[in-house]
């Protein structure tokens, strides 16, 4: 089964999780935990915590250490409906992480469709910790690249979503903004730039993009959408907002959320309760270990009562020094699930410091 690692860096910490739509109950397996992470604006004196994964981003965004006021005004405006969209397959593994943006207060939000191809389940999380499970897709469209998906939110008055710039147009040279997922670390700050290239299904932006923002919504001066992020690396590309209403309009008050991956399959008796992690603290790096390059990466299992408390961890791999094993142990014990007949989860994480 394929891991989802978890780095923890000295000072700032952040730790993954997710609620795995096939999880294995009771000694059957793994399951597999969503992606969390918390991070901050990182500086040269201190390390951070992040999640790390297959698909790093290899492309970074050069971002100043100090932002213009309107730029910091913006992105705090913007930033709490941009979220970290986590996608699994039907075995329970980590598909891909994309960013995504709320586009109302009910839960729906749009990504790429890469972000859920092949898909069964699915979790958002908010910069604040909100974390969010994903009913399923409610609009795709594969040639856009576009999906608008649902999230299960409640209280919905408190979810902050963003509003699509539908009646002005863009012209060539006009400033925009990407503003990404704060759970991306330094990738996820707000980024001006300009547009340079548009048409009714493709917009073209200055700058290198890392691929963290694929996903991220770009927005005027006032915080209003006028398109997403669909392509990274020296050349960004998106979707116009003409676009992004076009696969809006398909959702209509009675569609119904699925995952098209579960429809295909073959249906089952009896539905497997599908347990849910409600709270997961990242471990925090242990104090006096914290000479420059050291690191150590291992993976723990932890079993999970019927009331959702972690009764045991066993060290499937140590990460090579005791001081992080014993850090790892003490804050993995504090984890919790919502109640269930019970389950395992095995849990890698790194620490690391500059």
């Amino acid at each position: 089964m394929r891991q989802l690692p978890l780095t923890v860096r000295h000072a700032l910490s952040t730790i993954a999780f997710a609620a795995a739509a096939q999880a294995l109950i009771q000694g059957s397996g793994e399951s597999l935990l969503a992606q969390q992470s918390q991070s901050t604006t990182p500086s040269t004196t201190s390390s951070q915590s992040a999640i790390s994964q297959s698909a790093t981003p290899s492309v970074e965004t050069n971002i100043q250490e100090t932002q213009p006021p309107e730029l910091n005004t913006l992105e705090t405006k913007v930033r709490p409906a941009v979220i970290w969209v986590t996608a699994f397959d039907p075995k329970g593994n980590l598909l891909r992480t994309e960013s995504g943006f709320f586009v109302s207060a009910d839960g729906r939000f749009i990504s790429t469709a890469n972000a859920i191809e092949g898909a069964v389940n699915a979790v958002a999380k908010t910069a604040d910790g909100g974390i969010y499970n994903v009913s399923g897709v409610l609009a795709v469209s594969k040639p856009l690249d576009l999906a608008v998906l649902k999230a299960e939110v409640k209280p919905q008055k408190l979810l902050r979503f963003l509003e699509l710039d539908k009646n002005s147009e863009l012209s060539l040279g006009e400033n925009v903004a990407v503003v990404g997922s704060a759970l991306a670390g330094s990738e996820g700050n707000g980024r001006e730039t300009k547009i340079t290239g548009q048409s009714s299904e493709r917009l073209e932006i200055a700058g290198a993009t890392a691929a963290s923002s694929v996903g991220s919504p770009v927005v005027n001066e006032n915080g209003d959408v006028v398109g997403i992020v669909t392509s990274s690396g020296e050349k960004t590309v998106g979707r116009p907002v003409a676009a992004l209403d076009s696969i809006l309009f398909r959702v209509t008050p009675d569609t119904q959320a699925r995952w098209p991956q579960l429809a295909q399959a073959s249906p089952t008796p009896h539905a497997t309760p599908r347990p849910r992690l409600i709270y997961a603290p990242a471990p925090s790096f242990p104090p006096g270990a914290s000479l420059p390059g050291q690191s150590g990466t291992g993976r723990f299992r932890l079993t999970f009562d019927a009331a959702g408390n972690v009764t045991n961890i066993q060290i499937a791999t140590s990460t090579g020094n005791p001081y992080f094993d014993q850090a790892a142990i003490k804050t993995l014990r504090q984890w919790k699930s919502a109640p269930s007949q019970g389950w395992q989860a095995t849990v890698p994480v790194t620490f690391r410091t500059r």
